[in-house]
């Protein structure tokens, strides 16, 4: 087994800033994500979505902020164990842990810190998509660009709806449509749409498409007054939601609170030496960001480092100390 100080188990970016830290205080990092690259639900699904949110950004595209981590990271050349899921995490004798793969893999941490996100996911399927899925039906936009130009239906009323409603907007013809009246987005999102060239249309459902090899139009119904109508489309984007999997960590021994690992204000999870950062956790008062995510990492990073070394002082020191000079970091994907 490959024995490091810290596993880290979520390559999103709560993982891949606890990842930096841990280097930060020294510790020795392995990095472990069930996806072949880092980044997590950003780089799957998001990654040229505008990220607001990121303290010092006024606006960052998410495959940018995934590789701004990646560079924060590297000069403490974390082990990388991309497209492999952590099925296990068994107690060691001697009070370590140890992590079995998917893969056959097996890793030797201290200390463990699950930063995995919502867990897997996947899409809430458009009902009548099934046929054109991949000819003109998709549930997240890879490359705005693709679609210039194109006459573009966006289905859902959350903030992945109006962010690919606003991100496309001024490149192409955007009808976004949404079964209710009200949305569960941003406002400061919605604004900008309502306000922008897209064309909004509330109370409706898309009820059937048509096309030949792909789309090529589709069929409205306004819920209110039952009236449908056919409109012409070349790109049908479903931005419906997510159905999430905690996967293996329910067998992990941990308290899980709707499908969250319950922490307290260290960060520490019911099992000794196991900590969660990220969406992937809860504790009273939570509210799900990025920018909260990184300062959980950061807590858990050095209450994890106490708990390898009770000597330790909780507070790391000051960034300024120093940083040691860049290193390729070990790489082991599948």
């Amino acid at each position: 087994m490959r024995r490091f100080d810290l596993a880290v188990i979520g390559a999103g970016p709560a993982g891949l800033f606890a990842a930096f830290y841990a280097g930060m205080r020294g510790l020795s990092v392995a990095l472990v994500d069930a996806l072949p690259e880092p980044g997590g639900q950003i780089a799957a699904l998001y990654p040229e979505k505008l990220i607001r949110d990121v303290a010092g950004f006024g606006a960052i595209r998410g495959r940018e902020l995934v590789r701004e981590l990646l560079a924060q990271a590297r000069p403490f050349a974390p082990g990388m164990f991309l497209g492999r899921q952590v099925t296990q995490l068994d107690d060691l004798l001697d009070g370590r842990f140890r992590l079995g793969l998917a893969d056959g893999t097996d890793l030797d941490a201290g200390a463990v810190v699950v930063t995995g996100g919502i867990g897997t996911f996947t899409p809430r399927k458009l009902p009548c998509g099934d046929a054109f899925q991949g000819r003109g039906l998709s549930y997240f936009v890879r490359d705005p660009l693709e679609l210039a130009g194109k006459r573009i239906l966006v289905v859902g009323g959350g903030d992945s709806a109006f962010d690919w409603a606003d991100a496309l907007q001024d490149n192409a013809e955007v009808t976004l449509v949404h079964r209710r009246e009200s949305f569960r987005a941003h406002q400061h999102t919605v604004d900008r749409v309502l306000s922008g060239a897209a064309s909004v249309r509330i109370n409706t459902v898309v009820e059937h498409l048509g096309g030949d090899t792909r789309v090529r139009r589709a069929v409205l119904r306004d819920t209110v007054s039952n009236v449908r109508t056919e409109v012409d489309c070349d790109h049908v984007v479903a931005a419906l939601g997510f159905v999430a999997s905690p996967g293996p960590l329910l067998r992990w021994g941990l308290e899980v609170r709707d499908h969250k690992i319950v922490v307290d204000q260290a960060m520490r999870t019911t099992r000794p030496g196991v900590f969660a950062a990220g969406d992937v956790c809860t504790h009273d008062g939570r509210v799900p960001l990025i920018a909260v995510g990184f300062g959980e990492a950061a807590t858990a990073v050095n209450h994890a480092a106490t708990w390898l070394d009770p000597g330790a002082s909780l507070f790391p020191g000051h960034s300024t100390d120093g940083v040691p000079a860049t290193a390729e970091p070990a790489t082991s994907s599948a």
